[in-house]
This record gives structure tokens, C-alpha cells and sequence, in this order.
């Protein structure tokens, strides 16, 4: 969302689990997260920090050969700025900017080694009917997998949300991610659904399922998470 955190504030959000199951050839991947923490510290009324990282598990099975092996350790460490552009004190409207970058924390296996980064633009828009329309553009560039060269990975996700009953919002949301490898050139799709429920106010739990609808995609990614302001 192109909302900030506050001045002053702090908001943690985490994955209580998030797990990935993905077939790629012979190679079957399952990917763990467990958990998966992301700080945010408001540091004007428009713009915030933010620090990612999560601990992770790769189960890799090919069953071809019969090889497997499984990694766990700590993630890739994303560090962000989200600043919002306008409609952060309300409106019908909202919009803001993210670069961010990836230090290589993870081990080889898990992350591979090298620096990244990218820019996101989200805007919302409110609907009839109080739907809300979140559309994020995205832009990175990503380490090629053959040798130290760069190349352009594009991410754009339409999401469409409304509050169903008092206190919980369902969402459901078309991702696609081309990646523009030199090597391996992949289209990802996905058809995604959400419900997010505020407990008590500033604390919300979601839970969600995304389905793959290319080869290329995980054939599914679930996930419980919670998150928190201060």
C-alpha cells in the first residue's frame, strides 16, 4: 500500500509462516519462511524506513536423479523507503515511491551473493461500493544467473480489495513478473486471494493462498502473517 508509517511510529510485519511449492522441470523446490519480519520506522509524515529479513528453509528434490538437499539460514537483507506522494492524510486517492536494495546476507543455496535492487510505485484508488483498486508497478534489476551482468526483471500486481463485515477485508489480486534473464527468459502468473482481520486496533492478522497459472510460476504460495503499529 502507498501508506506510511508516522513520524515517531514503529510497525512490525511478519510472516508467522509462508510456504512455497514450486515444480521446475524434474526439480521440485519447497521454499520456508519462518519467520519473515519487516521493520518500519516512520521518519517524516510522508516517509519511512524499512528493513527486511527473513529466517528461510529450501528443500530442493530432483526426481530425475534422486538428488535432494535442504538449506536453512537467514535470508537475503532487503533495506527500503517508501515516501508517499500524496493521500496519506486521506482522499480518494494515494500514491507513492519505493526503491529499495538487497544486501546479500543469505547463504549461496538460498540468496546468490549478489547486491540488487529495484523501485516500486504503488497507487490506490477508491471505488463505488467501498472497493479499493491497488495497482504496483515494479521495476529491478537483478544479477544475471550466467555471470556478474545485470538485467531488467518487470513485477506489475493488480489488487482489489473491499471490507466484507466489520473489521475484515477480502482481497483478490492478478500478479505478473517477466524476467528478462539473458539466459532463461520466465513469465510468472499468479491469481491471488487474501482476508485481513484487525483484532484490536493496530493489529491485524492476515491469512493467503496464491495459485500459479504458468509453468514458471510456484504452483502454490500460502501464508499467515501479523502485523503491529506503535
Amino acid at each position: 500500500m502507498p501508506y506510511t508509517v508516522d513520524a515517531g511510529h514503529f510497525q512490525y510485519e511478519t510472516d508467522l509462516v509462508n510456504f512455497t511449492h514450486q515444480f521446475t522441470g524434474s526439480v521440485l523446490t519447497d521454499t520456508l519462511l519462518l519467520p519473515n519480519p519487516t521493520f518500519k520506522v516512520g521518519l517524516t509524515n510522508n516517509a519511512d524506513l524499512e528493513i527486511n529479513v527473513p529466517f528461510e528453509g529450501v528443500h530442493t528434490f530432483d526426481s530425475s536423479s534422486g538428488a535432494s538437499s535442504t538449506l536453512w539460514g537467514i535470508g537475503d537483507t532487503f533495506v527500503r523507503s517508501k515516501v508517499n506522494l500524496w493521500g496519506n492524510d486521506g482522499g480518494s486517492s494515494a500514491a507513492a515511491l519505493i526503491p529499495y536494495v538487497k544486501a546479500p546476507s543469505a547463504p549461496l543455496g538460498i540468496g546468490n551473493g549478489a547486491v540488487e535492487g529495484g523501485l516500486l510505485g504503488p497507487v490506490a484508488f477508491s471505488l463505488p461500493n467501498n472497493f479499493t483498486l491497488l495497482l504496483v508497478p515494479e521495476i529491478d534489476v537483478l544479477k544475471n544467473s550466467a555471470d556478474n551482468g545485470r538485467h531488467a526483471n518487470y513485477i506489475f500486481d493488480v489488487n482489489l480489495s473491499r471490507e466484507v463485515i466489520k473489521n475484515v477485508t477480502a482481497y483478490v489480486e492478478l500478479w505478473a513478473d517477466y524476467n528478462d534473464n539473458p539466459v532463461v527468459k520466465t513469465t510468472q502468473l499468479s491469481f491471488d486471494t487474501a482476508v485481513a482481520w484487525i483484532l484490536v486496533p493496530n493489529v491485524q492478522l492476515d491469512v493467503g493462498a496464491n495459485f500459479g497459472l504458468t509453468s514458471a510460476t510456484p504452483a502454490i504460495q500460502i501464508y499467515a502473517g501479523l502485523s503491529q503499529r506503535f
